[in-house]
């Protein structure tokens, strides 16, 4: 009888994975070489058909082995992969991984630690309270019961947060949003059983305070009130100390989506922009955008600690009473997920090697290279401005250009594999093409062929 295939952990793991790495590295570079670009050419159809005649039969009667399975697959995903380390690839909130924190997601791979008990994740669950507590004293200082949950990322987070409303507050809750929120808020009234999101009108891509409190006055029950920090289409940044206060004055619940703009927490140069971010009841954090971690990082911070006790539950194999009395730690009540990775290992990992400056200065370059972007398009007699970036999104389109004309730009550079630009439509109904810049390795000279790219594929 064979012996059984290699395990990643114990003693002997390491030297089971080192040669297997070697094939996996070998295969990435493979890969970004045939794609020889930020996205592979072909539309869906080409892109699939070559991945399956690549892939072959996926459950063959007999494996191919470690080696031969792996250089064919990582070799067919990278080339079809979309890939963020590329300088033309700024379509979405998608992040290009930092190599540290990738490597460290590897032994959290290896280790395979569950995080839904002490005894699956000893280190690693007190290696989570001291990212969740450094998190939290990010967001609201030592002043606070503070703490922060692990999520999987801005989604997660959100849905959380309205849930702790919804379990820490009394009678029927109402959720308020302005015309920019996340869908993701939208969605987690469906999920909880809530009312449908009251919308309050951002004309000019951000919450009106002044609307925000029309819309609180009179209005009866619990209010719940989400404001955003770094919006998906724009990365613009609501009005936070104004709508803190119209909270306030209506003794509503305050959360703020920051999942795009958290990463200014640790930039000296621009946190001020985040100014009021601590008198929310909860933020939304989430490290895969401007953290540069891999998917998936999030956080939810918590300015009071004792609301997480809405998730306390009980499961006698999990945590029982008996082991919580002795000392165990209970994992349970931190998530609404039971199985969950040490996603906090990458971003500890990321914490310590980089440090507030390190960490601080790569944010403060890819906002840099936005405003670069966004003088190139003022300057550029053919191309529209939406308005000087908040963050690191800018929002442009060529001249004369209708919606036809932008949508096909868009999907002919990515079919050609030429480029990934995203799109957003603003509160005037204009539709325009959307950079958003996540990689601190990209340089002036990459935005300028971007332009050209556009340029060339715009109708005359």
């Amino acid at each position: 009888m064979s012996s059984p295939p290699p395990l990643a952990g114990g003693t002997q793991g390491p030297d089971a994975l080192r040669p297997l790495l070697t094939t996996v590295l070998d295969a990435l570079h493979d890969g970004a070489t045939r794609r020889g670009g930020p996205l592979p050419v072909g539309g869906p159809d080409t892109v699939a058909a070559r991945l399956r005649e690549q892939a072959g039969t996926l459950l063959p009667d007999q494996g191919t082995g470690a080696h031969d399975a792996l250089r064919t697959l990582v070799t067919a995903l990278t080339e079809g992969a979309a890939d963020p380390a590329d300088p033309l690839c700024a379509a979405h909130l998608h992040c290009p991984p930092l190599a540290v924190a990738t490597a460290a997601d590897l032994a959290a791979s290896a280790l395979n630690p569950s995080m839904d008990s002490w005894d699956q994740a000893p280190a690693a669950s007190a290696l989570e309270d001291l990212v969740t507590a450094t998190f939290a004293r990010e967001v609201y200082g030592d002043t606070t019961p503070a703490d922060a949950l692990v999520t999987t990322g801005g989604t997660e987070a959100n849905q959380l947060a309205v849930l702790l409303a919804r379990e820490t507050t009394r009678g029927p809750l109402h959720l308020l949003v302005g015309a920019n929120a996340h869908h993701s808020l939208a969605r987690a009234t469906w999920l909880l059983g809530l009312p449908d999101p009251i919308t309050v009108p951002a004309p000019t891509g951000t919450l009106d305070p002044a609307a925000l409190d029309e819309a609180l006055t009179d209005l009866p029950g619990t209010k719940l009130v989400t404001a955003t920090a770094g919006t998906t289409d724009a990365g613009l940044i609501d009005p936070l100390p104004e709508i803190a206060d119209v909270c306030e004055r209506h003794g509503a619940r305050l959360h703020i989506d920051a999942a795009y703009g958290a990463g200014l927490l640790l930039s000296d140069r621009h946190r001020t922009r985040l100014h009021g971010l601590a008198r929310a009841h909860t933020v939304t954090l989430d490290l895969h955008k401007l953290g540069w971690q891999p998917v998936a990082a999030g956080l939810l911070a918590v300015r009071d600690r004792t609301d997480t006790r809405a998730l306390t539950y009980q499961a006698d194999y999990l945590n029982a009473d008996d082991d919580t009395e002795a000392g165990l730690p209970d994992l349970l009540g931190r998530s609404l997920r039971t199985t969950r990775r040490p996603d906090i290992l990458k971003i500890a990992v990321t914490l310590k090697a980089l440090g507030r400056t390190g960490l601080g200065a790569l944010t403060d370059q890819v906002m840099a290279l936005a405003h670069h972007l966004a003088r190139l398009v003022d300057e550029h007699p053919g191309f529209e401005l939406y308005d000087t970036p908040t963050l690191s999104t800018v929002l442009f389109r060529p001249l004369g250009a209708d919606e036809q004309d932008i949508a096909t730009i868009r999907r002919t550079l990515l079919t050609e594999g030429r480029a990934v630009l995203g799109r957003a439509r603003t509160d005037d109904g204009k539709l325009w093409l959307k950079a958003t810049l996540l990689n601190p390795h990209t340089e002036p000279g990459d935005l300028a062929a971007l332009l050209k790219l556009v340029e060339g594929h715009t109708p005359r």
